[in-house]
């Protein structure tokens, strides 16, 4: 299969399409935001989302195809996003694409947006190598895993309760600072010091993560400390999130020796988290694979990248696919 292909997501808070060439280039790419629409409440409405993904899809595909410069009977797919996320989310993406698959005369795959996510180290270097010690990091997941070809995924630990994403929002909103934390905890963090020495969960313990308790550290020091300084508190909350990332990836990378490390998710778009990886990666002699900072948190051209992919190793995916909030990865099992 040659040409292009339309990618939808709709996961979540972004509506996104793009249009991919088979040589993973970037015709185009769309993504609005609803960042100001969540921000009152201090994280993202299921519903709202979804009536903002509806609103916003057509003008959104439009403005994918116009850039790119093609019609939708010259393409040669539609992919878009089935999984994980928020089913009312999902499902307007998909019924989208169904609809304008059925209407084009072209064939439909289903797209697992952590595998998008995975596959955005393309997007950044089209050659990217394999093995790949991976981690990826974002709103809702954290796992350290292995790519060991395309689409054969090895998972060497995850978080046993919330995410990396997940913590950075709720210390922020704790600190009111506003949604979505990540960006504005790691502004303030490069002006303060790493003082405070608050804990780093599971350090010792094999690739597992654990951030519950450190943002229950953060509560109650700002509790019990009225005069806290916000930066101060910002730098010591992010320099224990980089410490236990960057000691599993080299852990990782001490037992694997992979020639590549990729950093993916949306808070693979944190300055601070890519300067440590750089270094891991220069210490180790791998190759770095991180996608533009723009491209990091979620958008349609990592699931167009996917799709692809997925056209290649298993063909079209029918119409009979549905929405699976929960959707995981398949893994191999990993050597000893």
């Amino acid at each position: 299969m040659s040409g292009n292909l339309l990618a939808i997501e709709t996961s979540c808070d972004e509506t996104a399409a793009a249009v991919i060439s088979e040589s993973y280039e970037v015709r185009s790419s769309v993504v609005a935001s609803q960042i100001d629409l969540h921000a009152a409440f201090g994280g993202v409405v299921p519903e709202l989302a979804s009536r903002a993904h509806v609103e916003l899809i057509t003008p959104i595909v439009v403005q994918a195809l116009a850039e790119a410069g093609v019609s939708g009977r010259e393409l040669s797919a539609v992919a878009v996003t089935s999984g994980p996320g928020l089913v009312g989310a999902l499902l307007v993406g998909m019924a989208f694409a169904k609809s304008l698959a059925i209407g084009w005369g072209v064939p439909i795959v289903s797209v697992n947006h952590l595998e998008g996510h995975l596959a955005s180290v393309f997007l950044a270097n089209s050659e990217a190598p394999f093995p790949q010690t991976a981690l990826l990091v974002s709103g809702g997941h954290c796992m350290l895993t292995r790519a060991t070809s395309q689409g054969v995924y090895q998972l060497l630990g995850e978080t046993v309760d919330d995410s990396i994403g997940e913590a950075y929002d709720k210390v922020a909103r704790y600190l009111g600072l506003g949604y979505p934390g990540g960006p504005v905890l790691d502004r303030l963090a490069a002006t303060g010091s790493d003082v405070l020495n608050f804990p780093r969960p599971m350090l010792a313990d094999g690739y597992q993560f654990s951030f519950s308790g450190l943002k229950t550290a953060v509560v109650n020091y700002v509790r019990k400390e009225p005069g806290f300084v916000v930066a101060d508190v910002a730098a010591s909350f992010v320099a224990a999130c980089m410490d236990v990332l960057c000691t599993k990836i080299r852990r990782a990378m001490e037992e694997f020796g992979d020639p590549a490390l990729a950093i993916v998710g949306g808070v693979a778009a944190s300055p601070i988290l890519r300067d440590r990886a750089r270094a891991i990666a220069a210490e180790f002699s791998s190759q770095l694979l991180i996608p533009p900072q723009s491209l990091a948190t979620d958008n349609a051209a990592m699931i167009g990248i996917a799709g692809w992919q997925k056209l290649a190793a298993q063909g079209a995916s029918g119409m009979s696919f549905g929405p699976e909030p929960d959707l995981r990865l398949t893994f191999s099992s990993v050597p000893p």
